[in-house]
């Protein structure tokens, strides 16, 4: 909201926000029982004069959470009840403060592994076991009866995490814990995931009784890091060369096919409109998508659909007109 083209043009263009970094529980409590709820305040006021649907993001994460919601004075493990008061008091405190303005939460974060069991990396799970996850949605919910709770978590799309993701949310829904919409994080590419996967995606999670959410989407053009090792980027000039071939925009041929892959993606998204109940975009213009700083540092990105001095993009003007073109032509049938 500091910088004014942005916020007008979240005004203009979006009728939901969710929040990047500032609800983290290690911005909003950082030391025991200290909370700041400077920029989330002004988050959530920026949404209700607005009149937009708030999203608060999020309540339990392994990441920017803070060590010593984990530790006791000495540093060492904090105990199961312990660690679970921390969380509900956490949780009651938060979504207390937001109860009718906040509608929606992320609840549970990222906590799934790439095989599609929970994550070992996890803390909440080290300590308080598997109903970690149980136990943060009957606290939201205590807390605010009428927000949507939601699980959210990325590359659930495909394969053995997909599959992980239908298991957890199937079993949280066979207990009777309170879950309305799985989250799937969309950082996408212009490969992955395939137009089939993602439709399947969208289904399968449907089928469960949950609504499907797109919740942080993107879609990065920049070559992927995963395939060039461990070589120290920050060293390698040539590398850094590979990694970043667009420092100065987009060939053509690059920006048409992220022109066709965002008309792909809403094309899917509006032909399931009735399981999907919201897009949010990861950032508001390319200069500040965190993906000029992810995987590597100081890269330039176009993953969005305004560019960087806040003006529409061409994948803008054709996502905007799709559903006029889908009324006239039916050119979507076969998604």
């Amino acid at each position: 909201e500091s910088n004014s083209v942005e916020a007008a043009l979240v005004k203009a263009q979006f009728n939901s926000i969710s929040p990047e970094n500032v609800m983290k529980w290690e911005i909003i409590q950082p030391e025991p029982g200290h909370y700041d709820f400077t920029l989330a305040d002004r988050y959530v006021e920026f949404g209700v004069s607005n009149k937009m649907f708030i999203i608060g993001h999020n309540l339990v994460w392994q990441n920017q959470t803070p060590d010593w919601v984990f530790q006791d004075q000495r540093g060492q493990p904090v105990s199961r009840d312990v660690l679970l008061q921390r969380m509900r008091e956490h949780i009651f405190t938060v979504v207390g403060r937001y109860k009718g303005r906040i509608k929606g939460w992320d609840v549970v974060n990222e906590a799934l592994a790439g095989d599609g069991g929970l994550s070992k990396d996890s803390r909440w799970l080290k300590i308080i076991g598997s109903d970690y996850i149980e136990k943060a949605f009957q606290y939201a919910h205590e807390a605010d009866s009428h927000a949507e709770l939601y699980y959210n978590d990325y590359s659930i799309e495909t394969g053995s995490k997909h599959d992980g993701a239908l298991a957890l949310i199937r079993k949280l829904k066979s207990k009777g814990i309170p879950i309305h919409a799985v989250g799937m994080q969309g950082h996408y590419n212009l490969d992955w995931p395939t137009n089939a996967d993602l439709k399947n995606a969208i289904d399968g999670f449907s089928k469960l009784g949950v609504k499907v959410m797109i919740t942080e989407l993107d879609v990065d053009v920049l070559p992927s890091t995963w395939d060039v090792g461990n070589a120290d980027i920050t060293k390698n000039f040539k590398l850094q060369e590979k990694l970043n071939p667009y420092p100065n925009g987009l060939p053509k041929d690059v920006a048409q096919r992220l022109v066709n892959r965002y008309t792909e993606l809403f094309g899917i998204f509006l032909k399931r409109r009735d399981a999907i109940s919201r897009v949010t975009l990861w950032g508001v213009e390319d200069g500040d998508s965190w993906l000029n700083d992810w995987p590597v540092a100081g890269r330039t990105s176009y993953p969005l659909l305004f560019d960087r001095t806040g003006k529409p993009k061409p994948a803008f003007e054709s996502v905007v007109s799709l559903p006029a073109a889908i009324e006239q032509k039916n050119i979507f049938k076969n998604n």
